[in-house]
């Protein structure tokens, strides 16, 4: 059984998720504003946030920033009505982990849910790319004194890609594994990536330790 939170303004639809979210043997807390849900994700600590992103108060979007801003790295599947590429984009540079657009279907939602909470732990991960050191476990880069936190779907593509270090792992592969879905994503895969080479590389144009492979996808080079 996981703690999740719902922030949802829409009673109706916040009454139908938190029944099927019970019936899959889960303990639900409800917010109805951005500021609420806020407090709660920091206060009570959830394993798990479901958040909309058309919220009174506080959006979604500014729920997310200043969660992150705080530390939490608490998983966040975003619920939102506008399901265009932009949205996406913006929602996964804030920090979330998923992005389901309405309407969805239920056992669409709850088997993101369970991918979320269903991932393995693994023993500590911590590597050097070059001049950066790597810890997994503490969502953070460290180049020459300096820290660079990770967000959960960095460390998720990091941690994919150093399980097969040297292997070019292609697009759909890592799109499937992160979120769940085929090559509507790779704008937002390769947004992520390029992220990570900011935080790592020397020289991010030039990219020593995360290369693309044309056509194909990446390779991971300690």
């Amino acid at each position: 059984m996981a703690r999740i939170l719902l922030v949802e303004d829409d009673a109706h639809m916040a009454a139908g998720l938190q029944y099927n979210l019970a019936r899959e043997g889960h303990a639900v807390q409800r917010a109805g504003d951005g500021e609420t849900g806020l407090r709660m994700a920091l206060e009570e600590r959830p394993d798990l946030v479901v958040l909309d992103v058309m919220l009174p108060v506080l959006d979604g979007f500014g729920v997310l920033e200043r969660l992150r801003r705080e530390g939490s790295r608490v998983p966040v599947i975003v619920l939102s009505a506008r399901g265009d590429d932009a949205d996406r984009v913006r929602g996964f540079a804030v920090g979330a982990d998923d992005y389901v657009a309405k309407p969805f279907g239920i056992g669409d939602l709850l088997a993101r849910i369970r991918r979320r909470l269903g991932e393995p732990t693994t023993p500590p991960a911590r590597f050097d790319l070059g001049e950066a050191q790597v810890d997994l476990d503490d969502l953070v880069i460290v180049r020459h004194g300096a820290r660079a936190p990770l967000t959960p779907t960095e460390v998720s593509i990091l941690r994919y890609l150093h399980a097969k270090p040297g292997v070019t792992v292609t697009r759909d592969e890592l799109l499937r594994r992160i979120w769940g879905v085929g090559a509507g994503m790779s704008r937002t895969l390769d947004t992520h990536v390029a992220r990570l080479r900011r935080k790592i590389e020397a020289d991010p144009a030039r990219p020593r330790h995360i290369l693309t492979v044309h056509a194909v996808g990446y390779r991971l080079v300690p």
